[in-house]
């Protein structure tokens, strides 16, 4: 059976590489390509048929993680995963939250890329090795830990509990009536008192300490 296949990226290069190594694949159809998150979603309304989207995350318009989530929203049946050349935290936990089923690194080998695209599409949640290493860390806790508030006001810990819901700073601005400006107050806030320098150590550190 044909695999119909979308692939959202803005990097002509990488594009064309991505392409030459799903020629060996004839059973993989390109419905559709994209050139940033927006023309994804427009193109998606015309085809039906696309059963996966290999996204980048860094492009203009509307990116990776954005994109993703609007079209969970729109298409849930269609999985996406994630192509980036970046190794980074913060983007592995934001897909992950925006429903990314998949998560490759553009360096990643045809064959890793066609193994998670079947693998994916039989209900799997495919990583290259790297990234399910990266995955494995980010969760690991261990089994006792004495737990502290670490001085966090009932705002604070509000905010992280909507950070580890994936929310955006301008979702949770929204959702708690304040300004963008005050959110980010807020989180600069709370990264000092964690002693943490990003999204991912807040709400893991938070979590260790049964704070969220």
């Amino acid at each position: 059976m044909p695999i119909h296949l979308a692939i959202a990226e803005d990097n002509s290069f990488a594009l064309s590489a991505l392409q030459k190594r799903l020629n060996d694949y004839p059973e993989i159809s390109i419905k559709l390509i994209a050139r940033n998150g927006r023309d994804l979603l427009d193109q998606l309304a015309a085809h039906h048929t696309v059963e996966v989207v290999l996204m980048d995350i860094d492009m203009p318009v509307l990116n990776g993680v954005d994109a993703t989530a609007e079209l969970k929203k729109r298409y849930p049946h269609i999985k996406v995963i994630i192509l980036t050349m970046f190794d980074d935290d913060e983007l592995l936990f934001n897909a992950v939250m925006a429903g990314a089923s998949g998560y490759l690194l553009k360096e990643d080998s045809a064959t890793q890329i066609h193994q998670c695209i079947t693998d994916t599409l039989a209900g799997g949640a495919a990583m290259s090795p790297a990234i399910a290493m990266k995955t494995l860390q980010l969760i690991r806790q261990p089994l006792q830990r004495e737990t502290h508030d670490f001085g966090l006001t009932e705002r604070e810990t509000e905010l992280l509990h909507q950070l580890k819901n994936g929310l955006t700073y301008e979702e949770i601005a929204s959702n708690l009536h304040i300004s963008y400006h005050t959110v980010r107050k807020h989180i600069e806030n709370i990264y000092r008192k964690l002693n943490v320098t990003n999204k991912v150590e807040a709400v893991r550190k938070a979590s260790d300490n049964r704070l969220v």
